[in-house]
């Protein structure tokens, strides 16, 4: 599903007026993968937040195909991740899933059953455990499982597996890649590393933060599987680095 954004400028209120978003104009193609880079507090999170109709917008127009983000919400076609899990402590790994599943209730027939959804994310084996009992990569497995039960066309995900371990992270991006090619939804995805960038997407964002806007609109046309010792996965990163030190961005990881 398409997004359509024109002159969409957002500004926070909190004892002087904060330019959170400036002019942003953007399409995003129906089944695209698009990473959103730059510095912390530049507009990455407050863009998909307007998308997701958390807040509305100062000035600006979203539309999600035809409608508009509420619309969207209610029929069941966004969903969201977030670097929380956000899991209630008191329901096991199944129990999370089947109260997500209950919110479902009159919206399209799902794809997905919650048993199919726990073997697709590897916890079959934890349905009965609490997320207290699991580990942060384990939670942000069942966070996924409750995304893809959904069957969302739009997923929206705020660098959900910033705060795991490298090994862990490497893993559940490598799935969500294999769940993005399976059900094909449209994903717009923020992290501030430019080697993830690179790797999943097939398109990224760049902002700057003076004020929040979008500075560089790259393709990333590379073939999958994308290797970071081929010359074209080296070149793209190399073209990234060199916008973001034009703009003094310094908060992202140039790390793989």
């Amino acid at each position: 599903m398409q997004i359509s954004i024109k002159s969409l400028s957002h500004q926070y209120f909190n004892g002087k007026t904060t330019h959170a978003l400036e002019d942003i104009h953007l399409d995003i193609l129906q089944k695209q993968f698009v990473a959103l880079i730059g510095p912390s507090g530049c507009g990455k999170s407050t863009l998909i937040r307007l998308i997701a109709n958390l807040i509305t917008p100062s000035i600006g127009e979203i539309k999600i195909g035809q409608i508009d983000p509420q619309k969207a919400i209610e029929n069941g076609q966004i969903a969201w991740m977030a670097q929380s899990p956000a899991l209630l402590p008191w329901l096991t790994v199944e129990g999370n899933l089947r109260l997500a599943e209950r919110f479902q209730k009159g919206r399209q027939k799902r794809k997905l059953s919650v048993e199919q959804v726990l073997e697709r994310v590897g916890l079959v084996g934890a349905a009965d455990q609490h997320p207290f009992t699991l580990s942060g990569g384990m939670q942000q497995r069942l966070a996924l499982a409750r995304l893809l039960l959904q069957d969302a066309p739009i997923w929206l995900m705020d660098e959900p597996f910033a705060a795991l371990d490298e090994l862990t992270r490497e893993r559940l991006t490598e799935e969500l890649f294999s769940l993005w090619k399976d059900f094909s939804p449209t994903v717009l995805w923020i992290t501030h590393n430019i080697h993830e960038a690179v790797k999943l997407s097939d398109r990224i964002l760049v902002f700057s933060d003076q004020p929040g806007r979008i500075i560089a609109d790259i393709p990333n046309p590379i073939p999958h599987p994308r290797l970071e010792n081929q010359p074209d996965f080296q070149d793209l990163l190399s073209r990234l680095r060199k916008v973001l030190h034009q703009e003094s961005v310094g908060s992202f990881i140039d790390a793989p």
